[in-house]
């Protein structure tokens, strides 16, 4: 039986969390749609944004895996662009304006869709989040990872996106505690900024 790279699985899931909760063009469409069909709509939004999401982080795996097998010099030159492009997703989320982000980014991607359509579109015609997974899984996944290792990561992915913004339309939606994220937004993106700057220069450590 493959030993499972917990490690791997660990770091993913650290960052699938920071880029779930940072308040976004999601959550406002998640939002939207539980205000104006109730939580059940909300629930169908969410689990149709996890669904993009999942076949996102699931190709990027199996992806990224498939070219470090068999062509780890261009794997390489992939992990040190990733690495610039999270130095610069953290400059972006430290001087973002939070207010500006989400409308702009909701203007882009609103659609006359409801539900599961609206959730699903708008994770997967974000090309923000294939960028991001692809930067954050390059620095992540090692050679020889099993089956099992990679479907844990796609499904984490997957499960922590759906879950999150579930959470959001069932319990938070009506609550102090989303106005509380909402003003507390430009927080989260400094933490997320820090965060990303710290694995980029560990990894930058590990390829010298």
């Amino acid at each position: 039986m493959e030993t499972i790279a917990w490690e791997a699985i660990l770091a993913a899931g650290v960052f699938f969390v920071l880029g779930a909760t940072s308040p976004g063009p999601s959550l406002i469409v998640v939002l939207r749609n539980t205000l104006i069909g109730g939580r059940r709509q909300g629930v169908a939004c969410a689990v149709g944004h996890g669904v993009g999401f999942g076949i996102y982080a699931g190709s990027a795996v199996f992806g990224l895996i498939l070219l470090l097998e068999n062509a780890p010099n261009v794997f390489l030159v992939l992990q040190i662009i990733g690495v610039v492009l999270l130095v610069w997703y953290g400059i972006v989320m430290w001087r973002a304006d939070i207010n500006t982000l989400q409308e702009a980014d909701t203007e882009s991607f609103s659609r006359d869709r409801q539900g599961f359509s609206e959730g699903f579109a708008i994770a997967f015609f974000n090309p923000k989040i294939a960028l991001f997974l692809v930067a954050v899984l390059a620095q992540v996944l090692k050679p020889g990872m099993g089956i099992e290792t990679k479907v844990a990561i796609g499904l984490l992915g997957m499960t922590i996106d759906m879950g999150w913004y579930m959470i959001v339309a069932i319990v938070l939606t009506g609550t102090p505690v989303l106005e509380k994220l909402r003003e507390k937004g430009e927080i989260v993106y400094k933490l997320t900024a820090v965060a990303l700057w710290f694995f980029a220069g560990s990894v930058t450590w590990s390829l010298v």
